[in-house]
């Protein structure tokens, strides 16, 4: 476990259980363990699965076939948690005993995300997840309804090449929360492999963006510049439409 990142262990749960404990000290440090049976049928995370082992057996499924025995909740019930949304935004939890309340709050409502610009003194409760330590560029997105996953995709494309940027520079997308039964933001966002959050109305209208828009028939400031600024220091470039798709880039 010391050697490695990440551990297959191609053997029953109950061997693996056994063979670990004496090693399992503190789970924010321990290698992420994938059991697999000898018939290579299932992939079982064992411990570290927001760490990393959920998508090593997700990895298995997609490459191998497995079964993604993954147990934990909040992917159970298809819900965020905080450490994937901590690693889609590249950044660390900085108080680490905040995650359990957290993500039990997730598996109860949508619980917001919040960026705050200092300099602050913020007191926060236990149940408050600080990340830290983000970089990269935050594509904001807004779209007409029914956008196709390669009209988001050339949209992005465009503008990253007006900045010179490539896609490997992006950290995360990020839309409104009306977007998010839109298959095609999803579908653009696992084609560029990063993950898509979507914001509530709260956090879009906490932002100051520089340009006017149309989503203020909908109560909003905005919807490609405020998703940007809200996950970003900065925009790097005020919001441009791309037939159905308008994109604004944070950094």
């Amino acid at each position: 476990m010391r050697e490695h990142d990440l551990v297959v262990a191609v053997m029953a749960v109950g061997i693996v259980v056994r063979s670990i404990c004496p090693a399992l000290q503190d789970k924010w440090r321990e290698t992420p363990i994938v059991a697999v049976d000898s018939a290579l049928r299932s992939a079982v995370p064992v411990i570290g699965g927001h760490h990393g082992a959920n998508r090593l057996a997700l990895h298995l499924h997609r490459r191998l076939g497995l079964y993604p025995a993954i147990t934990t909740a909040t992917e159970a019930e298809g819900r965020p948690n905080v450490e994937g949304m901590a690693e889609a935004l590249g950044c660390y939890i900085s108080n680490v005993d905040s995650s359990k309340g957290v993500n039990m709050a997730f598996l109860r409502e949508d619980v917001p995300l919040i960026r705050i610009e200092g300099p602050r003194v913020v007191i926060v409760d236990e149940d408050v997840s600080v990340l830290k330590g983000n970089g990269g560029l935050v594509v904001g997105l807004g779209t007409n309804k029914g956008v196709q996953a390669d009209e988001v995709m050339e949209a992005i494309l465009s503008a990253l090449r007006e900045v010179g940027r490539e896609p490997t520079d992006i950290r995360v997308l990020a839309s409104a929360w009306i977007k998010g039964d839109e298959p095609g933001i999803k579908e653009a966002a696992r084609m560029l492999d990063r993950e898509v959050i979507f914001l509530s109305s709260e956090v879009l209208n906490s932002q100051d963006p520089p340009s006017p828009s149309r989503a203020s028939d909908l109560g909003l400031k905005g919807v490609a510049e405020p998703a940007a600024l809200a996950l970003s220091k900065r925009l790097l470039m005020k919001k441009r439409i791309y037939g159905r798709v308008t994109v604004a880039l944070g950094e």
